[in-house]
């Protein structure tokens, strides 16, 4: 009985912004849709607005997969795991065992395919891609929580707003400039009633 799948689907149970007040649950499994989305988002307009060769499938995949650890370990949240390096480096090394303990689900065919989008390569401009978009993501939720009333998310946004805009990525900006002022529309407002 192979359990990957089944691993991946309780990706839905693992709630994220766990110290924050929200006026919305969000789950790994909707956040990593979300940076999917958004990281073919940024490729697309890197390679086709900016002449750009960032491989797509590889960094979309890597969106895919980037949380899949978190079902072994939850969501840490950003304060605790980057409250100094000693705690990031062992949460790092507990990531990895909890990667390859579900790596080791898939059948040995498949795991070789499968296996290089859970533990992105850090260093590769798809993996760059996917990283921004995960700031995006986090950035659209706090826009989200923000228009909901939620002030909880004030410093959020303002933090991970600055973070974006100093990856100095023009995909980045151009996203900004076309894309983000319609998150601050109603529904009646994006249908154009």
């Amino acid at each position: 009985m192979e359990k990957f799948y089944a691993h991946l689907d309780r990706m839905k149970f693992i709630r994220r912004w766990q110290l924050m007040r929200c006026t919305r649950d969000e789950n790994i499994m909707e956040h990593s849709h979300s940076v999917a989305v958004l990281t073919h988002a940024l490729c697309v307009i890197e390679n086709s607005v900016f002449g750009g060769n960032v491989n797509i499938q590889n960094a979309v995949f890597y969106a895919l997969y980037h949380e899949v650890s978190e079902v072994m370990t939850g969501d840490l949240p950003t304060p605790v795991k980057y409250f100094n390096n000693s705690i990031h480096g062992e949460y790092e090394k507990l990531e990895q065992l909890a990667v390859d303990k579900i790596a080791a689900t898939l059948p040995e065919e498949m795991r070789e395919v499968i296996y290089p989008y859970l533990r992105a390569e850090d260093d590769g401009e798809a993996y760059m891609f996917m990283k921004a978009a995960d700031k995006l993501s986090a950035y659209i939720k706090c826009l989200e929580e923000l228009r909901s009333g939620n002030k909880e998310f004030s410093k959020a946004e303002k933090t991970i707003c600055r973070s974006l805009k100093g990856l100095n990525m023009r995909s980045v900006d151009y996203f900004f400039e076309h894309f983000i002022p319609a998150f601050s529309l109603t529904l009646d407002e994006l249908e154009g009633l």
